[in-house]
């Protein structure tokens, strides 16, 4: 159970068992879910009362012979179809019926994918793997279902009955005698009984089989493996979607099965689909090429279509705006992904093999991606097309790729050629190409300043070299490590540098006197974290963390580090101490979340996980797993991934920074969601919301902004900035403090993302940045920018809609009336009709 208002978990129960599907009743007081071949029905808390067991149990039915696929619950919230693999289908009660306890329905030939109810009806339809769409008709409506007085089973009662004629003392001679009197029964009490025990058998809940049908013939006899893996049925306009392996959907109309549409979105399994409430939209899932669609079926056409990279993603970058971010994975690919709404725009698929690094211009015109295909490609963000490829004369796995500050200026180091090689971006021409190292490059960073050229390359041969692209040429200054360096990254000031070292260290250097001046020993932070097929202990596991990736925050004042682990830590350069550590994920399917095996795992034989399963063949052969074989391999080929973090970035605004993981793309923000953190700044006694109120209503306008700054609440700040008129606005600004002057441009940032108020709230941005002669940080102009740059586009939509919305109106105004069509009143105020003028 999760509060959607403070963002944490309130209580979990613990099924001990994977959860196979999960519902709600209808009504909201139930839900059930699956586990195995059993069904509970739990009640579900309305509130939190703060009690210990929030999840009460209701029923627990466990009569299924295969493991329970999917349920479904009827209008009525009484009772509860359930399908399994033992291609059977069950009714269950909540509570305790007269005139049903429990039913079963049989007639497919496969497993059951999906069980739904009708609309205000008992009525079912039932859908297999192998396309069988069984329709069930109920005998009673659900108004007629009979609510047991005492709430037994129907067995207790029979026992209960027995014992009660068991107690009950009859006297033989009046059973004798009463015997005598009625040797010939009357007819009218066995019609009475008759009658009885036929209006029991009409309220009882029976179902019929109205009919099977088939769903996909044609795709099955083609291809055998073919199976149908994903259903659902929106019960307004009896619409049945299901998706199969191959990725074709059909669409039918019930109750008649239809064939209303059908399109193949994709080669690969549909695993999920959802239909939105008006019935008008459909999405669908594909996993294996991580793809989400949202097909229109009357207008047929594409609403929105979304992937994801299908493999690993392995590099990740911000635009200099932080608006969006780029992404590069094994699979080749290169995605460009909007931060504001989370959605992918742009896919380049140039690269023939594994990404490896990517890196904006400084200019937000273009980003450069290298690859071990032997390419570095730099492509264009107003066009979106790769308008240069820089290749070396012979061919190398390039491993990372840096652009220097004036954007003119790319870097690339090798993989198996130790070897550095730098082009001009304009030009394309290969300028100059840097040895000296002894072992793979890892990492290249230019300086960020404008007036250096300064390259930092880290290597495997424990050194790194700095050097002087255009003064220089080639020579450098070396600094000697301790260890293989992995990653390392300038300040933005360009004045500091961080290495990340095979040990675990990150170690910091002055950028002009190459000398070290901190140091954080962060392999204990990464933790451990123990695979299933892990043969050594987590204390000699951690001996081989290290950080693989780092950057610099905004203000330069923090680092982040990860790596082959689930925490990401961020670490006080100044103090060189832990500040925070983020767990990325805890989903126990993916290897090594947890820190210690499974001890259901171990026997005495040892870890299960690494026994390999073998199963017994007819004659005695045994079944062996072939690498790369498809075709007549019967294995069960189960892949469970490692966590790991590829890469981290930190946005240029300051506020979040984005996680390139096992579990995909992950972007952590300061301000997300509803924070009820309290943050104050500077905080005075003298400093509450009261006093703050009391201010504005006296007219200070200046104190009531100073003390809602330090309070750092944004509902406050926002009461106190549109409070002042803007009149008044020049000569508040003018009283602040520097400090508080960028807390409030930040602030006002955030106003700026929802605020209907854009006017003045850009009175205010004008008259912070024109009245302060001191500078802003550069994260706030460039949050500031990116807020700035949303509104803009959002309203040049609005405006061109109005432009030529006005236009068409104007147009249709001017057409000249034929006289033919002329009303027999020609005076416009009296017939009602309007002409449109120049000035209208």
């Amino acid at each position: 159970m999760i509060s959607l208002v403070t963002c944490t978990i309130i209580h979990r129960y613990k099924f001990k068992q994977a959860v196979n599907a999960v519902k709600f009743s209808p009504d909201g007081a139930y839900f059930a879910a699956c586990c195995d071949d059993t069904v509970f029905i739990m009640t579900a808390p309305c509130t939190f009362t703060g009690e210990f067991r929030s999840f009460i149990m209701k029923r627990v039915y466990k009569k299924a012979h295969d493991d329970v696929t999917c349920l479904d619950w009827s209008s009525c919230s009484k009772i509860l179809a359930v399908g399994s693999k033992d291609t059977t289908t069950r009714i269950y009660t909540v509570d305790y019926l007269d005139n049903i306890n429990t039913y079963t329905l049989s007639g497919h030939t496969d497993k059951v994918v999906g069980i739904f109810f009708e609309k205000k009806s008992l009525d079912l339809i039932s859908v297999s793997r192998n396309g069988q769409v069984c329709l069930w008709e109920a005998s009673i409506d659900s108004d007629d279902l009979v609510v047991s007085e005492v709430q037994i089973s129907l067995s207790k009662k029979r026992k209960i009955r027995k014992e009660e004629e068991s107690e009950d003392e009859v006297n033989e001679k009046d059973v004798i005698e009463k015997d005598k009197e009625f040797e010939e029964p009357d007819d009218q009490e066995e019609d009475k009984v008759k009658r009885e025990i036929a209006e029991y058998e009409e309220k009882r809940l029976t179902y019929a089989k109205l009919g099977r049908h088939y769903i996909g013939d044609a795709i099955r006899i083609a291809d055998r493996k073919v199976k149908l893996t994903a259903v659902q049925y929106h019960k307004e306009t009896k619409l049945l979607v299901t998706g199969f392996s191959n990725g074709i959907f059909f669409l039918h109309e019930m109750p008649d099965v239809n064939l209303i549409h059908t399109l193949s979105i994709s080669e690969h399994r549909i695993s999920s689909i959802a239909i939105s409430s008006p019935g008008d939209w459909i999405a669908f899932g594909c996993p294996n090429i991580g793809q989400l669609l949202v097909w229109e079926w009357q207008s047929e056409q594409y609403v929105m279509k979304q992937q994801g990279h299908s493999l690993d993603m392995t590099c990740v970058a911000y635009s200099p705006d932080g608006l969006y971010l780029v992404t590069g994975g094994y699979d080749g690919k290169v995605k460009v992904w909007n931060t504001t709404n989370g959605f992918c725009f742009v896919t380049f698929s140039e690269h023939k093999s594994t990404v490896t690094s990517i890196v904006f211009s400084a200019n937000k015109k273009f980003f450069v991606s290298s690859s071990l295909d032997g390419t570095v490609r730099c492509y264009d963000l107003t066009r979106y097309r790769n308008f240069r490829t820089l290749t070396s004369p012979s061919l190398v796995q390039f491993s990372c790729v840096a652009v220097d500050s004036s954007s003119e200026l790319c870097a690339a180091g090798g993989q198996d050629v130790f070897e550095i090689f730098i082009w001009s971006i304009k030009f394309g021409k290969l300028l100059d190409v840097l040895g000296g190292h002894e072992a793979p490059v890892s990492c290249l960073s230019f300086s960020p300043t404008l007036a250096s050229s300064r390259l930092a390359s880290a290597s495997w041969d424990k050194t790194v070299r700095l050097w002087n692209c255009i003064e220089s040429g080639t020579d450098c200054e070396t600094l000697r490590l301790t260890s293989d360096a992995l990653q390392v990254a300038f300040r933005p000031d360009g004045e500091e540098l961080a290495v990340s070292t095979l040990d675990g260290n990150i170690t910091f250097f002055d950028a002009t006197t190459c000398e070290q001046t901190a140091s954080v020993e962060g392999r204990n932070d990464l933790g451990a974290g123990r695979a299933d097929t892990d043969l050594i202990t987590p204390e000699k596991m951690l001996k081989t963390k290290a950080f693989t990736t780092i950057c610099y925050s905004a203000d330069g004042s923090c680092v982040l580090g990860a790596g082959n682990s689930k925490h990401v830590c961020l670490y006080s350069v100044k103090e060189s101490i832990l500040i925070k550590k983020f767990v990325i994920t805890q989903n126990r399917s993916i290897d090594a979340v947890n820190d210690f095996i499974n001890r259901r795992l171990l026997t005495e034989f040892g870890n299960m996980a690494l026994v390999e399963e073998r199963g017994d063949l007819e004659g005695g052969d045994v079944n062996i797993r072939l690498p790369g074989v498809a075709q007549g391999d019967m294995a069960d080929r189960r892949v469970k991934p490692e966590v790991r973090v590829h890469c981290v970035r930190f946005s240029p605004t300051g506020e979040s920074f984005a996680v390139a993981a096992t579990e995909g793309l992950m972007i952590y923000s300061q301000f997300a969601g509803i924070d009820g953190t309290f943050r104050p700044y500077r905080l005075e006694a003298s400093s509450t919301p009261y006093a703050v109120k009391q201010l504005l209503k006296e007219g200070a306008w200046g104190s009531a902004l100073t003390g809602a700054v330090q309070l750092n609440e944004l509902a406050i700040i926002q009461e106190c900035v549109e409070t002042v008129p803007p009149t008044d606005i020049n000569l508040t600004v003018s009283t602040l403090d520097d400090d508080y002057a960028d807390r409030l441009l930040g602030s006002i940032a955030r106003l700026l993302e929802d605020s209907r108020h854009l006017e003045h709230l850009l009175l205010w941005v004008k008259a912070l940045v024109s009245g302060n002669k001191k500078k802003f940080p550069p994260s706030v102009l460039l949050a500031l920018e990116k807020v700035l740059t949303v509104k803009y586009s959002q309203l040049s939509k609005i405006c061109d809609f109005n432009k030529y919305t006005i236009k068409c109106i104007k147009s249709v105004g001017e057409i000249e009336v034929k006289p033919e069509m002329e009303p027999m009143d020609t005076d416009n105020e009296s017939s009602g009709r309007g002409t449109f003028s120049d000035t209208d």
